[in-house]
């Protein structure tokens, strides 16, 4: 868009450049420069105009970005170049996507990257290797306490192994997905040591107070994260004899984004990893971006002000990369994250569907879908041009985030209920096989979250332990039925590394004293190989689960109505232990498919005749894609077998290609 005041600005700032940036080949990025540039500066103006220093800023800004882009390689620009003529590329069902951290699955990237195999012959095309930047040792926060943005920890490799990973994985047509913590930095960063030494500019990138008075007004409406370890948001520094922001740890520094130079000096790190390499970046915190007394300070306007602004500035640089939103937050709130435009995502392109992820274990704890079926129709649409990330697992804690309002329609307490999925996710119910951890628990609210690995979760742990043939054939179902909703519902499929061999809990964290004080460790295992290896072993737990996800995984990305195109439609239903909804191919014309789960341990029935007329879809000739066989049918009523799914179609497979 053409404004003049903006652009008169901007052909100030291209005059006042170093002279070194006027002698490069700029031409693609002084066209996106000049696209964006409006945008660009109406919200840098928003949030920083009334500064002495605002045309400064703005100029650095700009440096900033010429200057990644001249770093940016040949064989990244092309990407670039390619994914701006296939705007839809994420939106394939062909994408999926597992989490991993570098320790636990390959000792270092070398060693993730000598098991690059593995993950292609499961299926795996985008990797998530978490943290690796440098962290202190014994105050990490599994690797989001970050003491140096632009250098990796030296436990795991260096940059050179980053760059060769991910070259590796561009080889076999992989995505890389990375971290940059956006919302804080451990105490031992430059910036923190420096202000510690009494420089006022590196005290200005935190929230620091003399005193208690506006620290105190913070906390009368600030939440706590973690209760049981770091209570209150604000820790006293003995060198600085002063209050800082810490929301999160007492060591993580919260960065104060009131502050432009702040804002600046991320934009320039983001740019960093993206042209180390990185397809995706994963932005950490996202919804504590801004603090406002008087609030959570979560989810503020200006938050999103922020992330469109580095949405805005990486489209200049590397258009070719995509942001995640880490927005673990209320429904309601989720899909603004995306951007607030129709079609375009504006902030970021994918965001975790925590909502769904939560969902999905309370149907399978209660063994009733109508929780499910309600929070997701409370979910907001998304973005024509964003996608979700579905997972079952991560490798954070299980919140109980559902809506209230969901809970008492669905016929239960919300206090009670949330006690109760605590309760049996932990193993305290008497029916209930799972083996979680209680995690975060808040004595004053008796809100917790859970810790734990799916297989334990599920029931696996237990029923191997008891020997249990029966047991053990059910926690299988129940694992590829949570992993069949999450690869057919629409979005990216988020596999959790250790999953595919059911993983069990991995208690070993406590024995070491940097890790004991927090269980979500027991689900951060280091991969046992030689058990990887009985994937092999026809009938073997591990080749059951392995198998059963890998042809999912293959037949997944055949099904063109898989892609996520808002191609979804939920299916009301009698029966509340059934979950149902249509994807439709919307490339061409012709049946949907027609997905069904039930969460139950007995039968339950679809009466088929109850869905009404779509289209010429013919119910009498159903075939499931994931097996390859026909379901049961009686007259005109669906049969489907305790915790069982279908991806059902009328056609051919070949002709939902």
């Amino acid at each position: 868009m053409y404004e003049q005041l903006s652009h008169s600005l901007l052909n100030e700032i291209l005059d006042e450049l170093k002279p070194e940036l006027r002698r490069q080949d700029l031409r693609h990025f002084y066209t996106r420069l000049g696209a964006n540039f409006y945008a660009i500066h109406t919200l840098f103006n928003h949030l920083y105009g009334q500064r002495e220093d605002f045309k400064q800023q703005m100029i650095r800004l700009v440096e900033v970005m010429a200057n990644q882009y001249i770093n940016r390689s040949g064989r990244l620009e092309r990407s670039d170049m390619q994914r701006e003529k296939d705007l839809n590329w994420f939106l394939s069902q062909e994408l999926v996507g597992m989490a991993l951290y570098t320790e636990g699955f390959g000792d270092n990237v070398q060693g993730v990257r000598k098991h690059l195999p593995y993950l292609q012959e499961l299926g795996v095309n985008m990797v998530h290797v978490m943290p690796m930047m440098q962290c202190p040792e014994g105050a990490s926060d599994g690797g989001y306490a970050v003491s140096d943005f632009r250098q990796i920890d030296a436990r795991v490799g260096t940059l050179e192994d980053v760059s060769s990973l991910a070259e590796a994985l561009h080889n076999r047509d992989m995505l890389l997905v990375l971290d940059v913590v956006v919302n804080h930095t451990s105490d031992e960063h430059e910036w923190a040591r420096r202000s510690r030494n009494g420089e006022r500019q590196y005290q200005d990138y935190y929230y620091i107070f003399d005193n208690r008075d506006l620290p105190d007004m913070f906390e009368e409406t600030l939440p706590e994260i973690f209760p049981e370890t770091s209570p209150g948001n604000f820790t006293w520094d003995e060198t600085m004899e002063k209050w800082v922001m810490t929301v999160f740890h007492n060591y993580q520094w919260d960065l104060n984004y009131s502050n432009p130079v702040v804002l600046i000096e991320m934009i320039d790190i983001i740019l960093f990893w993206a042209n180390q390499g990185a397809d995706v970046v994963r932005l950490d915190a996202v919804a504590f971006l801004w603090k406002k007394i008087g609030t959570t300070s979560q989810n503020e306007r200006e938050a999103h002000l922020l992330l469109q602004l580095m949405k805005d500035c990486c489209q200049v640089t590397a258009p070719g990369v995509l942001f995640i939103a880490e927005a673990i937050v209320a429904p309601v709130e989720i899909t603004k994250y995306f951007g607030e435009d129709a079609v375009i995502a504006k902030e970021c392109e994918i965001a975790y569907n925590a909502t769904f992820m939560a969902l999905l274990w309370d149907a399978c704890c209660t063994q009733n879908a109508n929780l499910l079926n309600r929070g997701i129709r409370s979910l907001p649409d998304k973005l024509d041009r964003a996608t979700w990330l579905n997972y079952v697992r991560s490798h954070d804690d299980i919140g109980l985030g559902f809506d209230d309002r969901d809970i008492v329609a669905a016929g239960y307490s919300p206090s009670a209920h949330r006690q109760f999925l605590v309760e049996y996710l932990t193993g305290v119910y008497d029916d209930s096989d799972a083996r979680g951890q209680p995690f975060g628990q808040n004595l004053k609210t008796g809100d917790a979250r859970i810790s734990g690995s799916l297989a334990s979760l599920i029931g696996l742990e237990v029923a191997i332990e008891q020997n249990d043939e029966a047991r053990i054939d059910k926690a299988i179902s129940r694992i590829l039925l949570m992993y069949g909703m999450v690869l057919s519902f629409g979005g990216i499929p988020l596999l959790y590394y250790g999953d595919e061999i059911g993983t069990l809990n991995d208690c070993g964290y406590l024995q070491d004293k940097n890790k004991s004080g927090d269980n979500r460790w027991v689900h951060r295992p280091h991969i046992d190989w030689e058990k990887a290896e009985k994937r092999r072993e026809q009938g073997s737990v591990e080749q059951r689960i392995f198998d059963g996800l890998k042809k999912m995984i293959a037949v997944r990305k055949t099904i063109r109505a898989f892609a996520d195109f808002n191609n979804r439609e939920l299916i009301e239903l009698a029966n509340p232990h059934l979950f149902a909804f249509w994807r439709t191919n919307p490339f061409a014309a012709g049946s949907p498919v027609l997905v069904v789960a039930n969460f139950d341990d007995a039968p339950q029935y679809l009466d088929l005749s109850s869905l009404g007329n779509r289209g010429l879809f013919q119910f009498s000739g159903l075939m499931d894609l994931y097996s390859g066989e026909s379901p049961a049918l009686f007259k005109d009523q669906l049969v489907v077998p305790p915790f069982h799914f279908y991806w059902l179609t009328d056609e051919r497979p070949e002709m939902l290609m």
